[in-house]
């Protein structure tokens, strides 16, 4: 008995039992369950659940079912896994901020971005969304390959049939043994475009599809959360090699308060961030101390979208603090790509252009397996159709013998013999009703046959030749795209860190506008003129009621713009920083582009192609002093801006203008006096040196304005209650800087001091500004051309206690037939 029991016992190596036994579950892992298919880019589960809803016929034209039937018939039939497991595959698949097209239309609590989690299965209902059903199509046409269940009883699809690149399209994330995958979503028409590139390089047969190619037209991932990805270093990286880091940064902008506070408002974060714990994160920082400025936070965010608010305390740079946050909190999160993907049940990672190809390949199989089963099909019908003709010609000796026969198979086996019918054609003439002996029944059968003969006729040609194969592709692609495609919600923004960003940027001609407020944007010039066409009542700049357009000008996308602010700092960024705006926007604060100190608003900004030597550029302060500095020492410009003048206290920078030293100076004060002389009695000085007196100031006095000679043929002075005149540039003579001027504007009290000064030309426009906000513009030509010591005329009727605020000439470009564009554009 004993010597029974020591016979049952078997000595086994533990290492090599552990090994076995691990690399099982490793490759079941892999193969079975982590992993995405190259071809459909779903995981077993994700298959499993798409199949058990097309058998539980659960389509988008169908009533919404309880997920606990969907998950229940999944799991019985086909995933013999936990429940929880394939509820939250089926959740994930119905999320939008999860899966940027749903494969899975779910109704009810299917969680929330601040990471809640779905309802209990019991509660809530789904059904196949319409794009899952263009994953699916044609499975029942012997598109797929079907294997038995786990328990032998039911067949599953091996694969989908996936008629668009789900696997690019939606992306996938997935953690195996020793290997994980993190592919992207991307956009629908982008992928589809790519694919048909490469369909028509290959029916083409010269044309290669390059990595190029794809990088043109597939610009990046498209998350379905939004956002913006720095760079495209990371992108090409990532679609080159199968590996790569995505950095991606929340939308965020920057708003100034009413009450002079800033605050920072976020509407879109970075994929799979949970908004719930990165506010949580916020608010430990500032807890902690370890950012500082934050004196409320709130959460905003509705049906209509996302929106958290940060507000800040008076004294904080907005752009200084939005940075940190960037650094110490998930609003900006790094995308690691590995494109792994099971080809042929074999894990590979791929680039995104293997992957394109793995998708062709799997849709001519897909094609070429269904256009065979159509044209069987097809074959079967034409073969009835004729027995059934045949029968039709020879109707009475057919009833002849049908009716003379003992039984149903001696019938059969005389017609087969007499009319040489298969067997098939033979049943289908005894199975005939009597109505198909009707002339209109014959002719529909006759019509049936030559249509089917046709369609025979171009399946065969689409399996003989590949090129018309690949055109059948394309066509049904294209009509996925037109039906379910839609804009990117991810935009590509520029990586300060990432040099190659600049050479992708087109050069070309933009125009930059820039409104009172402080509100800048970028537009092609090509917009202009071709917008030009449409005459007249094109719609102006959508401003705030105070905003006006103040600075318009045309430049070069890779020219750099400098701005200048009343504390004397200078800051500077390349046109194509500034955000692109269409013609009706309003466009963006330009505290969220620049580094502004509290209080610093722009007062004067310069377009530079170029720091040559010999130019140089010429400020002017409140208090009357000027300077002049070369524009080479401006080549260098930090982020954080740099010091332009040094001012004195109470003083600020009113004018900063770019000249080449051979031009007059021109300074009005809000008295009525005026100084002309020539800028090369200001000698150069460096960035930090606070200039020289320009204007000799009375009591009170200060400079409101600075023009130069050749700026215009005429000086147009307007005071604050409304009054104005032109003056000639020549009645102004030129005297040495440092004195007290000549008189310009008689000043009264139906006048009021000056505001605003300008030099004109007789075609130029003027829009004259009051303190309610109220706009008015005039043609210079239409102005009165008067003496120095003249009051002017009145140019704009005021109620009382109004009176002008400023005025601003209207900037035209450099073409005549923008000019009335850009003039329209300023008029708002």
């Amino acid at each position: 008995m004993e010597d029974n029991i020591f016979d049952k016992v078997h000595e086994v190596d533990l290492k090599k039992t552990m090994e076995t036994s691990y690399i099982d579950y490793a490759m079941s892992v892999i193969a079975s369950r982590a992993l995405p298919d190259v071809r459909d880019g779903l995981k077993p589960v994700q298959r499993r659940i798409l199949y058990s809803m097309i058998e539980l016929n659960n389509g988008p034209d169908k009533p919404h079912r309880k997920c606990a039937r969907i998950v229940g018939d999944t799991m019985g039939k086909y995933h013999p896994h936990g429940d929880s497991s394939i509820y939250g595959a089926l959740v994930n698949m119905a999320q939008e901020w999860s899966t940027r097209y749903p494969l899975v239309d779910g109704h009810g609590n299917f969680g929330s971005v601040d990471g809640d989690g779905a309802a209990a299965m019991r509660y809530t209902e789904a059904r196949l969304s319409k794009i899952s059903m263009e994953l699916t199509a044609d499975i029942n046409k012997d598109t797929v390959d079907f294997a038995p269940n786990f328990d032998e009883t039911e067949k599953e699809p091996v694969v989908l049939p996936a008629r668009f690149p789900n696997l690019l399209v939606n992306g996938t994330s997935g953690i195996a043994v020793g290997m994980a995958t993190n592919i992207p979503p991307h956009n629908l028409k982008e992928v589809i475009d790519a694919v048909v590139k490469i369909i028509d390089d290959q029916i083409d047969e010269n044309g290669e599809t390059t990595m190029e190619d794809i990088l043109e037209i597939i610009k990046g991932p498209d998350f379905p959360t939004g956002a913006v990805i720095l760079g495209k270093k990371g992108i090409e990286e990532a679609y080159r090699t199968g590996r790569g880091k995505i950095r991606v940064r929340a939308v965020t902008d920057i708003e100034s308060m009413p009450n002079g506070k800033s605050r920072i408002i976020v509407t879109e974060l970075p994929f799979m961030v949970n908004k719930a714990r990165l506010i949580e994160k916020i608010a430990e920082l500032v807890r902690d101390k370890k950012i500082d400025g934050i004196t409320e936070l709130s959460d905003q965010s509705s049906r209509e979208g996302m929106r958290i608010c940060i507000e800040l305390r008076r004294d904080v740079n907005p752009n200084v603090l939005l940075n940190q946050l960037y650094k110490h909190t998930q609003l900006q999160d790094t995308f690691g790509v590995i494109m792994l993907a099971l080809v042929g049940n074999e894990p590979k990672v791929m680039n995104i252009l293997e992957m394109l190809h793995h998708y062709l390949n799997h849709q001519e199989e897909v094609v070429t397996r269904r256009t065979k089963y159509e044209l069987n099909k097809a074959e079967e019908r034409a073969h009835i159709l004729q027995g059934l003709l045949i029968a039709l010609d020879n109707i009475d000796e057919v009833i002849k013998i049908i009716r003379g026969s003992a039984n149903v198979q001696t019938a059969k086996s005389e017609l087969m013999e007499r009319f040489d019918l298969s067997e098939v054609q033979a049943q289908a003439i005894v199975d005939m009703r009597l109505r198909a002996l009707t002339g209109l029944e014959r002719e529909k059968l006759e019509a049936e046959y030559a249509e089917l003969m046709k369609r025979i006729g171009e399946l065969k040609a689409i399996l003989a030749d590949r090129k018309l194969l690949l055109g059948v592709i394309k066509e049904e692609i294209l009509v996925i795209k037109n039906k379910y495609g839609d804009e990117r919600k991810t935009s590509i923004g520029f990586d300060e860190f990432d040099i190659s960003t600049e050479d992708l940027i087109p050069k070309q001609d933009v125009v930059i506008t820039m409104t009172k407020l402080g509100y800048v944007k970028r537009m092609s010039h090509d917009t202009f003129k071709a917008q030009h066409r449409g005459g007249k009542g094109i719609k102006g700049i959508q401003t705030l009621e105070e905003d006006y357009v103040e600075e318009l000008f045309m430049t070069h996308s890779h020219h750099y713009i400098m701005f200048f602010t009343n504390t004397g700092r200078v800051y500077r960024m390349k046109a194509y920083e500034i955000p692109e705006a269409g013609r009706t926007s309003r466009g963006t604060a330009i505290i969220n582009l620049l580094q502004l100190q509290p209080g610093e608003k722009i007062t004067a900004v310069i377009p530079i192609d170029e720091y040559r030597e010999g130019e140089y550029l010429f400020m002017a302060t409140r208090r009357g002093l000027v300077k002049k500095t070369p524009i080479t020492d401006f080549s260098n410009v930090r982020k954080t801006g740099l010091a332009a003048i040094t001012l004195r206290e109470e003083d600020e920078l009113i004018e900063v203008k770019y000249t080449d030293n051979n031009r007059d100076i021109i300074m009005v004060t809000k008295y009525g006096l005026c100084i002309r002389f020539s800028e090369k009695d200001v000698r150069s000085t460096g960035r930090t040196s606070m200039g020289v007196r320009g204007m000799n100031l009375g009591d009170r006095d200060e400079v409101i304005g600075m023009q130069l000679d050749s700026q215009g043929s005429h000086l147009l002075i307007v005071s604050e209650k409304g009054m104005g005149k032109r003056t000639l540039m020549g009645e102004f003579g030129r005297q040495n800087r440092g004195g007290k001027g000549v008189k310009c504007y008689k000043i009264t009290e139906k006048t009021g001091n000056v505001v605003g000064i300008k030099a004109v030309d007789n075609d130029n426009e003027i829009m004259i500004i009051n303190t309610e906000g109220i706009v008015i513009r005039m043609k210079c030509a239409d102005i009165s051309t008067l003496g120095r010591v003249t009051s002017g005329v009145k140019l704009i009727n005021l109620t009382n206690e109004v009176t002008v605020a400023s005025i601003a000439k209207v900037r035209k470009g450099d073409e005549d037939e923008s000019n009335e564009e850009v003039s329209k554009e300023s008029e708002k």
